[in-house]
């Protein structure tokens, strides 16, 4: 019983033209499925019917996010935690989500909307499973990440939104940040990857997201992203840079609506055993952002 991995992310644009195009000429990403209210898109790299879902409304924000379990079972099991501690959650049966099976879907303690998922429809990579290419096409446009990473929210009690991740749906902590009282400001979790995070929670408003990210493979198609983002004239928020949390390097930056991407690679390999690393607060700049070693108010007030 577990949480396996992140599977998608499902957010609002006011524009769904524009959107769809950073996402897929900027970002690089499949434009797997649209109608007039919805597209959804993946990565090149990536098994599942989609990863991002984002469909039109006037108001840009995230609907929901999902993460995969690890069997069938897990749905019944974690339905019956989640419910105990407190938390009502409603089933949504097969087929009425696009893409997927039956789901369990609830509120976390932080408020944002959480859907827990086994049945995936796997419609497969873009190198199929015959005599694979290592690469894909060289002619991909944008940056064209493989596939997403892990995302982060914000939450108004941390410690309590943490606790939920950890007690109730069973993820690790990787790395903590602590006040000088010894509270959490932040806090990074994996499920059942080898991940420093799948997903994180810093201090802020409930309900918000503050960004999703992208894998890249190297510190090279890091570079190239940022020239990439620079010739389309996207908006960077930081980087290219380094984190001290999760040693990764890093680039953020705004889609035309207002929502934070981030593209990441490096950071260590997380074992069942590994212990939390503790930031202190004093040292909160280093841990953000290493080489610059500031906490950025725009990062830190800046969500969706």
């Amino acid at each position: 019983m577990g949480i396996l991995r992140l599977a998608h992310i499902d957010v609002r644009t006011p524009d769904l033209d524009l959107a769809t195009a950073y996402y897929s000429e900027v970002m690089g990403l499949q434009t797997v499925q649209r109608d007039a209210e919805t597209v959804y898109f993946k990565c090149w790299d990536e098994e599942d019917h989609h990863s991002l879902r984002m469909r039109y409304n006037p108001r840009t924000g995230m609907d929901s996010f999902t993460f995969r379990v690890e069997s069938e079972d897990d749905l019944h099991d974690f339905e019956k935690k989640v419910e105990a501690y407190g938390c009502p959650t409603t089933r949504v049966s097969k087929g009425a989500a696009v893409g997927q099976g039956e789901s369990i879907r609830f509120e976390v303690p932080s408020g944002q909307i959480m859907e827990l998922v086994w049945d995936i429809e796997k419609t497969g990579n873009i190198l199929g499973k015959h005599n694979p290419s290592p690469t894909p096409p060289p002619d991909l446009p944008g940056i064209a990440p493989p596939r997403m990473d892990h995302m982060l929210v914000n939450a108004e009690e941390v410690a309590e939104a943490a606790s939920f991740f950890i007690d109730v749906l069973g993820m690790r902590m990787t790395e903590q940040i602590l006040d000088g009282n010894g509270h959490q400001l932040g806090v990074w979790m994996a499920g059942r990857t080898n991940s420093p995070h799948d997903i994180a929670i810093v201090n802020g408003p409930n309900g918000a997201l503050h960004h999703w990210a992208y894998w890249l493979d190297d510190w090279d198609h890091v570079r190239k992203a940022a020239d990439t983002l620079a010739y389309n004239g996207v908006q960077i928020d930081q980087g290219p840079t380094r984190h001290g949390i999760t040693r990764g390097n890093t680039i953020y930056f705004f889609d035309p609506l207002g929502i934070r991407n981030e593209v990441f690679t490096g950071g260590y390999w997380v074992d069942p055993d590994t212990e939390i690393i503790t930031w202190t607060e004093d040292n909160f700049g280093k841990g953000l952002f290493y080489y610059e070693n500031v906490v950025s108010q725009r990062f830190m007030r800046m969500h969706t």
